[in-house]
């Protein structure tokens, strides 16, 4: 009998540069090579076809903050960026720090998110560790080792506690390394001076000397060179200390405002430079609404957009030779998984079968054509590549602006005992 597949993606080209047909049966890879039989056959010659990516740092709202994005936006605007699957981040309102809270934060997932995702458990003193893990938590933070917007820090103490808990579970920790200086924050330039890359740099080196039984750590969102040359983890960096410094605005544009800080050009471009050991791109996609950006800049809140722009941004510098497609794919699909446990997307048999496929043509970036609904983005004008339709488990569920409802999962942690 010859073996069929579902979908049949033709001439698909490689990272090695192969050419190849990916052959695609209930939502995961089955042959790569010469496809096998297939009803329903894409032809990719003209496209760049790249696994679909995990964005293990986002804040997808809801609830209380409803106005700003809920799951139903925010998963859209991670379809139509190339990700299908998000990681919640547990600074919500109400934080996620019991098992109750936490069921219900699924709940509302399943019932209106069009992409995967999964949530991690938020760290307090009194956070019953073993029965978040059980309850399906992905893994614990981020841990606020400053405090940012919904967020109280932790000290030196707890987190030692907290380190030495859960290491017995081998579950990650995702750390948010900061310290603050008592600077008046009234604009970008201060903002960047009172969270300083020596600060975080400091919070860096304390963290790593806090973490005596060798627990599994990921450092969020580093934003200096000498950060990442010091974290004893795996190293996250958000797109917007990539593409994005402070002196990209007016001092007192709040819409520039997040912690970390937006670095100076400098500090960007000697970030760029530790491409390489970069474990991770995650987008810290933390929307705020024009009106909560448009008050003092003392008491704006910090928090940008970024999960539909963070690819396609990516593709763009691999389109101007830049950067490899290859490494964009590790550390926005392959990596990430790693590091979860998940079940990664990919071209290799037995791998999800999600897949974002960009035309080789770069536009402008601009808020008209997003979908997050805070209304607004950082990355105005900047060149971007975004996918024409985008696959999930061998489902096209976005494709020319449109959503198709798929079926998006939950991905609960190792540790989850139904």
């Amino acid at each position: 009998m010859t073996a069929s597949a579902s979908i049949v993606l033709k001439d698909v080209k490689l990272p090695d540069s192969r050419v190849v047909d990916v052959s695609i049966t209930k939502g995961i890879v089955k042959h790569i090579g010469a496809g096998l039989l297939s009803d329903q056959i894409i032809d990719c010659s003209n496209y760049l076809v790249i696994p679909a990516a995990i964005d293990m740092h986002v804040h997808m709202r809801g609830g209380f903050q409803s106005s700003k994005e809920d799951w139903n936006s925010g998963s859209k605007s991670a379809l139509a960026g190339g990700v299908t699957l998000v990681v919640d981040q547990p600074n919500t309102i109400p934080p996620i720090a019991t098992p109750s809270i936490f069921i219900e934060r699924v709940k509302d997932a399943q019932a209106n998110s069009l992409c995967h995702f999964s949530i991690n458990s938020g760290v307090a003193e009194h956070t019953p560790f073993e029965s978040m893990w059980k309850t399906g938590a992905l893994a614990f933070g981020e841990i606020f080792f400053a405090p940012s917007s919904y967020g109280d820090a932790i000290g030196v103490a707890l987190l030692k506690k907290v380190f030495s808990r859960i290491s017995t579970l081998g579950a990650l920790v995702t750390i948010h390394a900061e310290k603050i200086s008592p600077i008046p924050d009234y604009n970008l330039i201060s903002h960047n001076e009172a969270r300083s890359v020596h600060g975080e740099a400091l919070a860096v080196s304390e963290v790593n000397r806090c973490n005596q039984k060798n627990c599994r750590v990921h450092f969020c969102h580093l934003s200096s060179a000498d950060s990442i040359d010091l974290a004893m983890g795996s190293v996250e960096v958000a797109p917007h200390h990539l593409f994005l410094s402070c002196e990209n605005f007016d001092p007192k544009n709040t819409f520039g405002k997040v912690n970390p800080p937006l670095r100076t050009e400098r500090e960007r471009i000697a970030l760029w430079k530790r491409w390489s050991q970069i474990d991770v791109i995650a987008s810290d996609h933390a929307p705020h609404t024009i009106n909560d950006k448009q008050i003092p800049f003392c008491d704006a809140p910090s928090g940008i957009p970024g999960v539909e722009t963070m690819v396609p941004m990516l593709v763009n510098k691999v389109l101007e030779k830049k950067i490899s497609i290859r490494s964009v794919i590790e550390k926005t699909s392959t990596n990430p998984a790693v590091l979860l446990g998940i079940q990664s997307a990919g071209f290799n048999v037995g791998d999800r079968a999600d897949f974002a496929f960009y035309h080789k043509s770069p536009v402008r970036i601009s808020a008209d054509i997003l979908h997050s609904k805070c209304g607004w983005t950082p990355y105005e004008d900047q060149m971007a590549v975004f996918p024409e339709f985008v696959l999930m488990d061998g489902v096209t569920v976005y494709q020319d602006g449109d959503f198709i409802k798929g079926l998006p999962r939950w991905f609960p942690g190792s540790g989850y005992s139904q």
